[in-house]
């Protein structure tokens, strides 16, 4: 077993990367998030991060950014009667003193979306600022202002990590939780520090009264990343997949740029958080009709015929319909082979990392292995199966 580890406080370093953030954007100009891969008898998972962005949670973040991907693949495996759900994820940022007090130190950085690139994005953006933390304000706003699932069967996770006192603010955080839990969301509570002080500020409480988790975590604690032998050779795939992706429309180069970025964003953390991305990126939730010819050609057969000349990327200009079908049949033929190498891998490397965690017997203490936990023990008492 090779164990690599990477302590999270030199990842700072690679903040200066972000330079394709939507984050310097006026709200109102800011892409808007999208949900792409559904349909009507899918269930959904949907999940809302809300991470304290306050002067000391910069071990926080640089957890969220390293464990992002091996979340998205957790939730990859549940199945509900035998389906995969659709999968959203939402971000938002609360305790920063760059946000406005009217606002209550709160911002919605990305509403729920299966846009991944964009919460990876909004991710590697954010930076700290010493401010006010209020808990109950942010899962109010998150309960209110977003478009939850109706169905008995889609689970709605609210996760809210933080280290100061839970009931701080003027909006009192029983009361948010009991309007989540109206909605049916569970809320999740994770303490950044010690355990018995957050029981003591009110965090396990938030957690009990939103029929959630709560967990204590270390955000100094460094990650250990388990490379395999088989993640040089996804990471190979994963050169020959992009080039699988045929941009189309005013946004198909940026979206190109921006899926480059999120890889090598990606890389910045360890080789193994490369190889998590990947694995996400060989899988249905990482859908990008919206900018992708292959990917909305699977959704709507006759998207080829629908576009505009002057929608169409440079190499596609001036064929025939016909030309442009086969063009994308073929990256599609090309892009479903890689993909199922790749998932061939990930078993086999799941399974590499699963008998080298057999014979560590310390349970990791971060974010995202709290968020992997938890999801698990909830998708089980949901009725959701989990499939490697």
């Amino acid at each position: 077993m090779t164990i690599k580890i990477v302590s999270l406080t030199l990842l700072a370093a690679f903040m200066s990367l972000e330079s394709c953030s939507d984050s310097g954007k006026p709200e109102a100009q800011q892409d808007k998030p999208v949900s792409i891969f559904q349909a009507n008898d899918k269930s959904k998972i949907q999940v809302a991060l809300l991470l304290d962005t306050s002067g000391s949670m910069d071990g926080l973040i640089e957890q969220a950014k390293a464990r992002l991907w091996d979340i998205v693949n957790t939730l990859t495996t549940l199945k509900y009667n035998g389906k995969t759900p659709t999968i959203e994820i939402a971000l938002y940022e609360y305790g920063n003193s760059g946000l406005t007090p009217e606002s209550n130190y709160i911002r919605q950085i990305s509403a729920l979306s299966t846009d991944l690139d964009v919460i990876s994005q909004n991710l590697f953006a954010l930076t700290t600022n010493g401010g006010d933390e209020y808990c109950g304000a942010v899962i109010l706003d998150a309960t209110k202002k977003m478009d939850w699932g109706s169905s008995k069967s889609d689970m709605k996770l609210i996760y809210i990590a933080g280290n100061e006192e839970f009931n701080q603010g003027e909006v009192a955080y029983d009361k948010a939780i009991q309007e989540a839990r109206e909605h049916d969301i569970y809320v999740n509570t994770i303490f950044c520090g010690d355990r018995m002080e957050g029981i003591n500020t009110f965090w396990k409480n938030g957690a009990d009264k939103g029929s959630g988790k709560f967990f204590n975590i270390n955000t100094d604690e460094q990650i250990a990343y388990i490379e395999t032998p088989y993640d040089a050779k996804i990471s190979d795939y994963n050169t020959k997949m992009n080039e699988t992706y045929v941009q189309y429309g005013s946004l198909g180069a940026e979206k190109k740029q921006n899926q480059v970025m999120q890889d090598f964003n990606a890389s910045t953390l360890s080789s193994s958080a490369a190889t998590e991305r990947t694995v996400s990126k060989s899988k249905a939730v990482y859908a990008n009709s919206s900018w992708d010819l292959v990917d909305k050609v699977k959704d709507d057969k006759s998207a080829i015929k629908q576009l505009k000349k002057d929608e169409l990327p440079s190499e596609l200009k001036g064929k025939s319909t016909k030309e442009i079908e086969q063009f994308v049949s073929k990256k599609a033929k090309e892009r479903e082979g890689i993909q199922l190498k790749i998932g061939e891998l990930a078993k086999k490397r799941q399974a590499y990392i699963d008998q080298q965690q057999k014979k560590n017997s310390n349970q990791n203490n971060d974010l995202g292995a709290a968020i992997k936990r938890s999801i698990l023990e909830l998708a089980k008492a949901k009725g959701y199966t989990v499939e490697r």
